[in-house]
Formats: structure tokens, sequence, C-alpha cells
């Protein structure tokens, strides 16, 4: 998985998402419920690291797979919604599984 960009991204993308889902169910929560702030800290920078090393790895893939603006801005968006990285991995999953298109000429 990691000998390829795709592999690569597809690895940091749900690492990425899982710190997002964290930061905003658990660590958010816990700062203003419960007055705790230091788990944001933590879960937030985490995150924010992640999230710089999704945008590297998202160009890397996208150089490699040629891949246009409209599906780089899809990537993009994913990261932005909760889950939307899971959603995205579940796509490039399916095609890459998927058995190449017959040529019919």
């Amino acid at each position: 998985m990691l000998t390829t960009p795709l592999g690569r991204f597809r690895l940091v993308a749900f690492w990425e998402g899982l710190s997002f889902l964290l930061l905003l169910f658990i660590a958010m929560p816990l700062k203003y419920a419960l007055g705790m702030p230091q788990m944001v800290r933590v879960v937030g920078m985490a995150h924010g690291v992640l999230f710089i090393a999704y945008l590297y790895t998202l160009m890397m893939a996208a150089i490699e797979h040629r891949w246009g603006f409209k599906r780089v801005t899809l990537a993009f968006v994913a990261s932005l919604v909760p889950g939307g990285t899971f959603w995205l991995d579940a796509q490039l999953r399916r095609e890459t599984q998927a058995p190449p298109a017959l040529d019919a000429r």
C-alpha cells in the first residue's frame, strides 16, 4: 500500500479523516462541555499535520494518475466534510478493483 502514491494517499486520507472525527466528536465536546481544552490542542495539532500530509499526498497521487481539476477538487472537499475521506477511499478502492474496460472497436 505504501509503495504507490495512491496507496500513500489512501493511508494518509484514512488517518486525516479519523483525526477530523476525533476532533469534532470527542475533543471539541470535551473542551466545551467539560472545560478540557488539552484534547483540542493535541488532536488539533495532529489533525493539522495530517491535513498538510493529505494535501501533499493528494498532489502526488493526482500527478501520478493525471487526475483532472474536478477530481482533485472533489478529493479536497472530501477532506472538509466529516467522513468524506472514508467515502472517497471507498470510491478509489472500487475503481482500483474494477476489471479494466473492454476496448470496443
